[in-house]
This record gives structure tokens, sequence and C-alpha cells, in this order.
């Protein structure tokens, strides 16, 4: 079957599609994303007032939108059956890594602040969440839906399609600075929407946050390569570091350390598991299989 509620892709739209791939996926993925959320920064009004909180979400759903129509295209049903299987079957998962990635970020986020104690850079490197919100049942329901729709639909795109794309052609170090810099050109609009951090703990800065986005796309490759391509495992470990950073945030001055701190976990991970494939230097990196659409 090559069409899906009335759409079949022509033999030119394909063709199109493997030609220029991998950079189909980050034109629409940055594209629908900023046809959304260039309105809200020319406004000027809060992000979180209507109609501009509708306008964050449409453009938001742009990594599920770009990996969802381009999967279809280049590999149909197999296609959307490969993810649905790396999304729900938990044994893909060796159970060393079911620990690593629930403990990774609070890990880090107790780490860096002990850094900055240490080199008593502040007195106060974790913002931790209020008492209102841990006593507000509503609000503990949002804020465990936000920290878990966020990846779902990051990383349907980026790791269910692209990453398989861009791994396909490059070594995994490749692929993942290929990734996480455009993950972090999609971020950077978030940061020109009035008071889009202001109801977070989490105040990251611009410059330390973007090239700690592009590092810490190697991590999740690290975690995606030994857990047999899971979307599910990367969706888990972005998870909690979502969750970590609603319930115990690092301070915005504190920045720079977290962002070289990523950096150095980064480089050792690489130094230890190999560029090519971050699962050991005489293991090859895991190929998707090819699928006719």
């Amino acid at each position: 079957m090559d069409h899906w509620l009335g759409f079949r892709p022509t033999h030119r739209f394909k063709s199109i599609v493997h030609q220029y791939e991998p950079w189909i996926f980050p034109i629409l993925y940055l594209g629908w994303a900023l046809l959304f959320w260039l309105p809200i920064i020319l406004s000027g009004e809060p992000v979180w007032s209507v109609p501009n909180v509708f306008l964050l979400l449409l453009g938001g759903m742009s990594p599920v939108v770009a990996g969802a129509v381009l999967l279809w295209v280049t590999a149909g049903w197999s296609g959307y059956t490969d993810l649905f299987q790396r999304l729900i079957e938990i044994n893909r998962i060796p159970r060393q890594w079911w620990i690593i990635i629930t403990l990774y970020y609070p890990v880090f986020t107790w780490g860096v602040a002990a850094i900055v104690l240490v080199l008593d850079v502040t007195a106060t490197p974790i913002t931790l969440i209020s008492v209102d919100r841990l006593l507000d049942p509503a609000a503990i329901v949002i804020l465990v839906a936000v920290a878990l729709v966020f990846p779902i639909v990051e990383e349907i795109g980026l790791r269910g399609y692209w990453f398989d794309q861009l791994q396909a052609r490059w070594s995994a170090l490749t692929a993942s600075l290929v990734l996480g810099t455009a993950w972090a050109l999609w971020h950077l609009p978030l940061f020109y929407m009035t008071g889009y951090y202001s109801t977070t703990t989490f105040d990251p800065q611009l410059w330390w946050f973007l090239p700690s986005l592009v590092f810490t796309a190697i991590i999740g490759t690290w975690v995606y390569n030994n857990t047999q391509r899971s979307v599910l495992a990367v969706i888990l470990l972005h998870f909690f570091g979502n969750l970590t950073g609603e319930a115990v945030g690092l301070t915005s001055g504190v920045s720079p350390i977290a962002a070289a701190v990523t950096i150095a976990i980064a480089t050792l991970l690489v130094a230890v598991y190999g560029p090519e494939s971050l699962r050991g230097w005489n293991t090859k990196r895991p190929i998707a299989p090819t699928y006719e659409s």
C-alpha cells in the first residue's frame, strides 16, 4: 500500500526527497516551526497568551510532522511499523541502560552544582521547584505531561526518522553533530518569545545552552546506538532531563560550567566508545533497514 488517507506521494516527489535527503528534513523541521513562531516573536506579546500559545504548539509539532511525512514517503507502512516497534519495545533496552537513562540527568545536575560550590562560583547553583507546585496536583500532572510530550514529539522526528538518514551516510559522531546543530537552531526562536522561560525552574543562557544541545546530541546517540535504535530510550532520557530541569533547575550563572561538563562528557564518550559508532572502537554503528514505500 503506497497511499495513506488519500495521500499518494508521486514518483517526482519521492525522487526529490531521495535526491536531497538528508537535507529535506531540516528544511521542513525548521521551516514549519518558523512559520508559526515568527508571528509570536514579532507580536511582542507573551507567548502564553492567546493566540500565541496555539501558534507555539503548532510550531512545536514540526519534528513529528516532518518525520512522519518523510518516513511515509521513503518507507511507507514498513517504516511506520519499524518506528512503532522502536517506540514500544522495552526489551531493546538492556537493564544497565535503564539505570543510565534514569539517573544521568539527576547525577549530572547535582554534579554540576557540586563543582560550582567547590569553585565558589555561586552559593545558589540550584533552584528547587516551589512547594506550591508540588502541592498542586494539577500542576504536577501538567509538569509531567509537558516533560513527556515534548520529548515524544521531538524524538519521533529527530531519532525516529532523521538520525537514521544521517547515520547511514556518516559516522555516529558526525551524524550527532549535524542533528545537534539543527536541534539547537530549532530552540533558538524560543529565547526571543516573551515569557517562554519565565514559568520554568530551568533558566538557560542562550550562548551556553545552544552549544550544550549540540554535544547533548552525542550523548543521545550513545544511548540510541546501544539500545538497538530505541526511540523509547532517547525519549525517556529526554523526559528525565526535562523533569530534572523543572524540579531541580540549575541557575543561569551556572550555564558555562554546565556546558563545559556536557562537552567533557560527550568528548569522553567519543574517546572511550569511538566516533564511528559510539558502541566501541571495533563495533559497527547500527544502520536502519531499507524499506520500499
